[in-house]
């Protein structure tokens, strides 16, 4: 069924309601009758014109007349409408809190920026023609309006009516969130992928979203490669998500689609992958990055996205829901939840788990701490920590995580830097390295790891780092190990051994110079832990340290007072680190390439989350044993306390790293980096990339088993 039929009885049952509510929007926006004097009067005149402005766009795309206009006409279109929130003409928008309680005062400033932000969100249901959400929107925008029109007016009121009004929504914006992640009828995305004439760079504008520079080079440079190559890019990312169901032994024939997630521009190779899942039997359920409060996650962006037009603007709303998140609404989002998903429960049954397509090579983004910002309570806190839990375990209920998988995978963008289709191909081979060579180097540092108690990881030069990582104990060493051998199937590209350390024992310092976490830079991180649970944390981001805290509380921590050690890893993937080294792109790069740069750690959950139970063999036959830590295995009694709902992978690149060694229960230390290099046998020829930065791929020859016989003798 096509979308906007899809769509049609919904529209039309609120298609009165609509022409009232645009009526009242014109009259405000033209002034005439104006009650509401100064700058708040100037406020309600701007917006109701950007909501004219929405309803002009709802009847173009309705018209097909977006279809039929020029490339020049849509670009001109679409910076007409995000240009208010770029940097240069941020500091004098509604959007930016500042501005707005600089210009409207105190009292109403915050709240009214958040309306029109969550105002602006109508561009997007204008273009896939959702009059419900439109009309629910303007209506909450005139029933605002009214308020001030009538006089006396105060903060109290206007946050009860938003407050209201997204309690009695609730249903209409998280029912709805549900079902896009769970139904492939709901294929709006879905049909410009496999739609559109991916030659014109015209579908682009097709989505609503911003449409930067990187958007459109990426087309092009796409349009320009052979069928074979975008076969291929896309085969190493279906073929991951295959074989993370064959690693667990799930029957993928039984589920029935996949979300893919990916960044606009990317078309060609996703319409290659859509037709290569639909080969194993799944088709795709492809979501827009929420855009209303209630589904928002903080600054964070799950499903497709563009280039973003002013990080900051993000950032200065990310806690908006400040104005109306209390032990009342987190019921109410939980009820509905529930509903939508018991409404879905045979789409949840066969969801396989998501695809996801990342980029890389934005500049990295250093937020600004505005106090006009909204920010939680401590009580505030505290519940957003409950609902993250919750919320989880509802979904569990419906998707069996046990047959679920995933994988990931990132290509640069343009903005990478002049040379960006240099350093596109370079990294397709990176994301094609020969698991066959890594799987043997890294399953002879695995042999050393499965002998040791603990790790020790020491910095060098201006790194601090001094950490000490305990590592679970063997029953049976014969038949059983502590470490992964990563080999690149959902997590791409190759190059990580890891495991989940034991939290009694785990201590020390953990620095890092400059890291960029989840969109955001971290200048001078440093974590300190006592039995593999965070003590103590600062950054230099700020030159008040005590906003550096609440900086990493937010967004390291979210919001939670501490959390565990849940992974620890090696990275082994020596030419990643080369080519970022020679491009100069080390700061632009994605966790997932960086965490196999070098030896890293997570935060929050292990990787082996709500999926303990699923037995996962490495391909020596020898079964993981390490995917508990003290805090997950509280799952069995208490599973409210074993998950956080969170894991923030955080890497010391090889230049900082003095040492690493493993270290058995008699003190005896076997080196497996010194100094920025392997010198564990079995693993010098990660070293080769430095040798020679022209080397593409490792080529692994035999081991020295005999020298490795030694050292574990030794051991």
């Amino acid at each position: 069924m096509d979308y906007r039929v899809l769509l049609k009885e919904e529209n039309e049952a609120v298609k009165e309601r609509a022409q009232l509510a645009a009526e009242r929007i014109r009259e405000i926006a033209s002034g005439k009758n104006e009650k509401v004097e100064g700058e708040l009067g100037k406020y309600f005149k701007t917006v109701a014109a950007f909501l004219e402005k929405c309803d002009a766009i709802y009847a173009a795309v309705s018209d097909g007349i977006l279809d039929r206009c020029t490339l020049e006409d849509l670009q001109r279109e679409n910076r007409k409408f995000y240009g208010e929130i770029f940097p240069e003409n941020y500091e004098a928008s509604y959007a930016n809190p500042a501005y707005a309680v600089k210009t409207l005062g105190e009292e109403y400033g915050r709240i009214l920026s958040f309306l029109y932000t969550e105002l602006r969100s109508e561009r997007v249901f204008c273009f896939e023609q959702n009059l419900e959400k439109i009309t629910i929107l303007n209506e909450l925008f005139i029933e605002i309006y009214c308020m001030f029109e009538r006089g006396d007016v105060s903060y109290h009121q206007v946050k009860d009516v938003i407050y209201w009004f997204l309690y009695d929504y609730a249903d209409a914006w998280m029912g709805w969130r549900v079902r896009e992640m769970l139904d492939p009828s709901l294929s709006f995305a879905s049909d410009i992928v496999m739609g559109a004439d991916l030659s014109d760079i015209r579908y682009l504008y097709s989505y609503g979203e911003y449409i930067s520079e990187n958007e459109i080079r990426m087309a092009q440079y796409l349009s320009s490669l052979p069928q074979k190559e975008i076969d291929e890019i896309a085969f190493t990312f279906t073929d991951g998500y295959r074989e993370g169901f064959a690693l667990k032994n799930v029957d993928l024939s039984r589920k029935k689609t996949v979300n893919i997630r990916y960044n606009i521009g990317f078309e060609r190779i996703i319409r290659a992958a859509v037709y290569q899942f639909r080969e194993l039997g799944l088709e795709p359920v492809i979501y827009r990055a929420a855009v209303n409060t209630l589904n928002k996650r903080q600054n964070l962006k799950v499903g497709y996205v563009s280039s973003n037009p002013n990080e900051q603007y993000d950032y200065d709303h990310r806690f908006d829901d400040a104005i109306y998140f209390d032990k009342r609404m987190l019921d109410r989002k939980l009820t509905c939840m529930r509903k939508a998903y018991e409404e879905f429960a045979d789409e949840a049954e066969g969801f396989a788990g998501p695809a996801c397509f990342e980029v890389f090579g934005e500049i990295p983004f250093e937020p600004e701490s505005k106090p006009e910002a909204y920010r939680l309570s401590e009580r505030q806190q505290n519940l957003k920590a409950e609902y993250a839990a919750e919320s989880n375990a509802l979904i569990n209920e419906f998707i069996n995580q046990d047959e679920r998988s995933f994988t990931i995978i990132a290509y640069p963008l343009p903005s990478i830097g002049e040379k960006f289709e240099e350093i596109f191909e370079e990294v397709r081979k990176v994301n094609n390295l020969d698991k066959e060579k890594y799987k043997e180097i890294q399953q002879n540092m695995i042999q050393v790891l499965d002998r040791s108690a603990f790790v020790k990881i020491m910095g060098r030069g201006s790194n601090m780092t001094n950490l000490t990582i305990a590592l679970t104990d063997l029953e049976d060493p014969e038949t059983q190990t502590k470490f992964e051998n990563c080999l690149a199937d959902v997590n791409i590209p190759v190059g990580e051994v890891f495991t989940s350390p034991r939290l009694k024992g785990t201590s020390g310092l953990l620095h890092v110079n400059n890291v960029y976490l989840n969109g955001l830079c971290y200048k001078n991180l440093r974590l300190q832990f006592e039995d593999g649970m965070v003590t103590e944390y600062s950054c230099d981001n700020f030159p008040d340290e005590e906003e550096g805290k609440k900086f990493i509380k937010e967004n390291l921590l979210f919001n939670r007072e501490t959390l565990p050690m849940g992974e620890f890893a090696i990275g082994t993937n020596t030419t990643a680190y080369v080519m970022a080294a020679k491009y100069d792109i080390m700061s632009k790069l994605p966790i997932l390439i960086a965490e196999k740069m070098g030896p890293h750690v997570a935060l929050g959950d292990t990787c082996y989350s709500y999926s303990e139970e699923v037995r996962v063999f490495n391909p020596d036959g020898k079964e993981i044993i390490s995917k508990d830590n003290e805090c997950s295995i509280l799952r069995k009694e208490n599973p409210k306390k074993a998950y956080f709902n969170c894991h923030t992978d955080i890497t010391i690149p090889y230049e900082a790293l003095g040492r690493i060694v493993a270290v058995n229960k008699e003190r005896v230390e076997v080196p497996i980096i010194l100094d920025g290099r392997f010198v564990l046998d079995g693993t010098l020829r990660l070293n080769d990339p430095f040798q020679n930065e022209e080397e593409e791929e490792l080529d692994i020859e035999g081991t020295s088993s005999e020298m490795l016989e030694e050292i574990l003798v030794e051991d």
